[in-house]
């Protein structure tokens, strides 16, 4: 029996791009800066399958900036390629919110691992921010789901 298609339920969240000229160096592999718009493409539609806006958020005062990122690159990804990003979120404890994401290129093969990790805060009337040790109840609701993944179904 061939392996599930790494999009179906039950899986981690995924993103399917393809690396563009504009992704690339001159020698036409992806440039780094493209694999952190991609992660946070990917975060940006696993929150909207779950329900929640990231606008809608933002307009309540509400971010979730990155506090943590690191990208182990392992083989290139190139001009060309098909692209399969696969993001979960570990254990969530704390005020940080790990996200774990896998770039998977042509053949399936592993070719980059990334790890994020984001908090919520609160903007307080102008650029000052305050950490939030708790979420709002619909957006602790929606970190459940993301973290149950796109085929749980709660």
């Amino acid at each position: 029996m061939p392996p599930a298609h790494p999009c179906q339920p039950a899986q981690p969240w995924c993103l399917q791009r393809r690396v563009l000229p504009q992704h690339t160096d001159h020698a036409g592999v992806m440039w780094h800066g493209a694999y952190v718009a991609w992660l946070e493409e990917g975060r940006v539609e696993a929150l909207a399958c779950v329900g929640v806006d990231y606008a809608e958020l933002s307009s309540r005062g509400l971010e979730m900036p990155v506090v943590s990122l690191g990208i182990d690159f392992r083989q290139p990804l190139r001009h060309g390629d098909q692209v399969t990003l696969l993001s979960e979120i570990l254990d969530f404890q704390g005020v940080k919110l790990p996200w774990v994401s896998r770039f998977m290129g042509p053949g399936d093969r592993l070719m980059a691992v990334a790890r994020v990790e984001l908090v919520l805060v609160s903007r307080l009337g102008g650029p000052l921010t305050k950490v939030q040790r708790r979420y709002p109840e619909d957006l602790g609701s929606a970190v459940a789901r993301l973290q149950a993944g796109p085929g749980a179904g709660l």
